[in-house]
């Protein structure tokens, strides 16, 4: 059973890289989520925070990379992205100005 989480802290921030824009144009739009979260948790918080239809819902671990400082190995955090594909006619605006 999948942890209840809060919609509002399912959703961390959205990614804005160039990949993530060049996705925006077939309505898929890519966010940084909670590492608990769950697809249909994720489904509800975005179409709960932005007034939109989700149709689908892509998840992945993305594992953190390991960085040197010096002599001192160290590694970034892991996070988990959401791929989130709309609805016809449904857009983001945050994702619109760029």
């Amino acid at each position: 059973m999948a942890k209840a989480l809060h919609p509002y802290s399912v959703v961390v921030r959205p990614l804005i890289t160039e990949k993530a824009t060049l996705l925006a144009g077939d309505r898929k739009y890519a966010f940084e989520v909670a590492r608990g979260a769950n697809k249909n948790q994720i489904r509800d918080a975005v179409q709960m925070a932005f007034n939109v239809h989700v149709t689908k819902v892509n998840t992945m671990n993305v594992r953190g990379k390991r960085r040197s400082f010096g002599r001192r190995v160290s590694q970034t955090r892991s996070w988990k992205k959401a791929i989130v594909t709309l609805g016809e006619g449904d857009t983001i605006q945050i994702f619109e100005g760029i």
